[in-house]
């Protein structure tokens, strides 16, 4: 089991599949033009297959895949219905920017996918593309429409901007209320190569919270998982929507981290707000490697894990992390 000098027990992996993604937003992808990395440098499935192996056996019950933009890249459903068939008890998870979901969504559900995490910051199309970089509001509409008609759980992940989307509120909380969703407001964070943020696009979660219960009644939910995440959420009077807020800047979660996140190319990270890496690639792709290498690799990894927040104190002038959002994986 993989418990650091904090006494925090990691069970939460999220993986990056590809840093290729067909939006431009403002908070992780601004630039126009972006080289990718290049398609040697990218874990191949055989070596994510092995990868998420062997987090199970270190104790990991959750797995998120995430990008860049995971359906971006060839073969993810079959990769997605194969972890599902060796591993059916274990909770996994994407996240999506919603794009490429419409037409896809049978297959999602044939390879055992219950629940996405869609990304949509607006519910106006003029501002969708002010904030993507691309007019394609319609398409993340049709993609959770088929979703929820199929059955799928969906949540709603919003990126707080202030002077962006903060007039939004009403049209966000009749959206949860109305469709039966939840709809996570995220903490606009100073991370990644050349963001966009800036302290006046800050939203902080208390004022959210605040502002929604001006609008409905909120009941607080008390989650019971320890793998439920780090946003509280709050049930909707007189609806079956919810709404929640993750307060990664004003009120961080450290004490509670569970999570380890490997990007794309095969570095694992123990912290969003830290830039030390662990290479998981280069043993992956050592033909003598053992199973046992990778297990230590995680141990020393999780047992320099640091408390994000300290990091982020000693740079409040600066962004964190000198990878794009897209590399990191989230």
């Amino acid at each position: 089991m993989l418990i650091d000098s904090h006494g925090r027990k990691v069970s939460y992996l999220r993986l990056s599949i590809t840093d290729r993604c067909n939006l431009r937003c403002l908070y992780c992808r601004p630039q126009s033009e972006w080289v990718f990395l290049p398609h040697e440098q990218i874990l191949t499935f055989e070596e994510m297959f092995e990868l998420v192996d062997v987090a199970k056996i270190a104790g990991v019950e959750k797995v998120r895949l995430t990008g860049g933009e995971p359906f971006a890249r060839k073969g993810f459903i079959p990769f997605l219905a194969r972890l599902h068939a060796k591993y059916p008890s274990l909770d996994l998870r994407i996240t999506t920017n919603g794009t490429m979901l419409a037409g896809r969504v049978q297959e999602l559900r044939e390879a055992g996918v219950a629940c996405l995490n869609i990304s949509l910051d607006t519910l106006q199309r003029a501002k969708f593309e002010e904030i993507t970089g691309v007019d394609a509001y319609g398409l993340v509409r049709a993609g959770i429409d088929a979703c929820l008609a199929a059955g799928m759980r969906v949540k709603i992940n919003v990126v707080a901007l202030k002077g962006i989307n903060d007039d939004e509120l009403p049209e966000f909380v009749d959206f949860a209320r109305d469709l039966g969703v939840d709809v996570r407001f995220i903490e606009f964070m100073p991370i990644g190569y050349q963001s966009r943020w800036s302290r006046d696009n800050y939203w902080p979660a208390k004022d959210i919270v605040a502002a929604v219960e001006e609008l409905v009644p909120l009941d607080e939910v008390r989650e019971a998982s320890r793998n439920s995440g780090p946003a509280k959420m709050y049930r909707i009077a007189g609806g079956s929507g919810r709404i929640g807020v993750i307060s990664a800047v004003s009120n961080h979660f450290c004490e509670s981290c569970n999570r380890f996140r490997v990007t794309s190319d095969g570095k694992l990270r123990t912290c969003l707000f830290s830039d030390k890496e662990y290479d998981v690639r280069s043993i992956l792709r050592d033909p003598q490697h053992s199973t046992q290498e990778l297990l230590e690799l995680f141990a020393r990894a999780n047992q320099e894990k640091p408390m994000g927040y300290r990091l982020l104190q000693d740079r409040q002038t600066n962004q964190v992390c000198d990878r794009a959002m897209t590399a990191i994986g989230g």
